[in-house]
């Protein structure tokens, strides 16, 4: 290879030159990939009303409980007998009826309070308690390729959420948003580096998700798009994991990805047919719906899981939204999934079976989601999950029959 890259690549690696300069340690690796399933983690910041996206109209308590938020026929499309899924989610139920998607309702982490922050942070670590381990749990599942590891890994976004910080190396790629620096400037760091292996390997091989990326979205300003506002919108959406599922597709790319999407505190106004919740739901289907299509033949060994903080409130708030809850529904997607099936122990709205008379009740740890991803989809050895991933959850038993074996 030359010594001096050109400055159309240069430009491309900017994104991933600054996060590599930022986080020592890190580097994107991209040889030839040691598996062919593709994961895709969809994390969806400021906790989803798993009730208005995937409404069980089918309980006789749902209208009285819901009280102004209940959704009106028109508003969903029913799934089965009893669950429904909210009309903006077109594209996730034609999957869903093809049996390439499923709903995974009344699940939570194991935490049972109601801080953004906290919840997140069990999520991610996968700890029974806030801060209980110092790295992501997904980040400790790529641990278990071993020397391989470092070429699997892909966090999607300004910065690396914690599901993926550990001592694995992982890729990362954001569309820029705030322009370039200077040729010049570019060029001459990588002269200066071009003795330094880990940098220069690291920058060169930024570089080449760049030129995936960009290819992907025809250098359409798609950059300026970047950010947690841009993700709601259903175009910026479709642009991002475009080019996310060009980086999966790439037969030397990683395989194991992490997408953040914000904007789900629906304290007010979150709407019913229509509005800003509506909107989100929307924008996450029109990325799930983008994914299948660009990925192509990768589709069929492929699983896409969406899930949340925690739930929302049972019953509307005063401004017509709804308050932190705890339970919420997990949405799958993919070839590799065992989908037309809800999976859940619906544990009922009426007020005397609500988590402290205002939640939906938790009956399945999300834990048991993933380990079933881990083991059944990404083949991972089982005892291995439970004592490193997920450390001291034996008793959680792996969710089975959600993944195609």
């Amino acid at each position: 290879m030359e010594n001096v890259i050109s400055r159309r690549k240069l430009l491309q690696g900017a994104g991933l030159l600054a996060a590599a300069m930022a986080t020592p340690g890190i580097r994107v690796s991209f040889a030839a990939a040691p598996v062919e399933e593709r994961f895709v983690f969809i994390i969806l910041r400021g906790a989803m009303d798993g009730l208005a996206a995937m409404p069980p109209y089918g309980d006789k308590n749902y209208a009285s409980a819901r009280g102004g938020i209940a959704l009106p026929s028109s508003a969903y499309v029913p799934l089965d007998n009893f669950f429904a899924a909210h009309k903006s989610f077109a594209g996730f139920t034609e999957m869903y009826k093809g049996g390439e998607a499923a709903v995974i309702h009344a699940v939570s982490t194991p935490y049972r309070e109601r801080s953004h922050f906290d919840a997140q942070n069990v999520l991610e670590c996968g700890a029974l308690k806030p801060n209980g381990a110092r790295d992501g749990w997904l980040n400790r599942a790529l641990s278990l390729y071993g020397g391989n590891a470092g070429k699997l890994g892909l966090s999607v976004g300004q910065t690396i959420p914690l599901m993926m910080q550990g001592d694995t190396p992982v890729g990362t790629w954001a569309p820029a948003a705030d322009g370039l620096p200077a040729d010049t400037v570019l060029i001459a760091l990588e002269k200066l580096y071009q003795k330094d292996k880990l940098f220069h390997t690291a920058l060169t091989q930024a570089v080449d998700v760049h030129n995936i990326a960009d290819n992907a979205v025809d250098g359409s300003g798609f950059g300026k798009m970047g950010g947690r506002k841009g993700l709601q919108n259903q175009n910026a959406m479709k642009q991002t994991v475009t080019a996310v599922a060009k980086i999966l597709s790439d037969p030397a790319g990683p395989r194991i990805a992490t997408i953040e999407v914000g904007g789900w505190d629906t304290h007010a106004q979150q709407g019913l047919d229509k509005g800003p919740l509506a909107n989100l739901f929307a924008a996450l289907d029109a990325g799930i719906s983008t994914l299948k299509t660009e990925l192509g033949a990768h589709w069929e060994k492929t699983v896409v899981m969406v899930a949340t903080e925690f739930g929302r409130t049972v019953a509307q708030n005063g401004t017509n939204g709804t308050d932190h809850g705890t339970a919420s529904c997990a949405l799958l997607a993919g070839g590799a999934v065992n989908g037309g099936k809800v999976y859940t122990k619906w544990p009922g709205l009426d007020k005397t079976q609500l988590h402290e008379n205002r939640d939906l009740r938790p009956t399945t740890d999300m834990r048991q989601v993933a380990k079933a991803i881990l083991r059944d989809h990404l083949k991972l050895d089982d005892a291995e999950i439970s004592s490193r991933v997920f450390p001291g959850s034996d008793r959680v038993m792996a969710l089975d029959g959600i993944i195609r074996v």
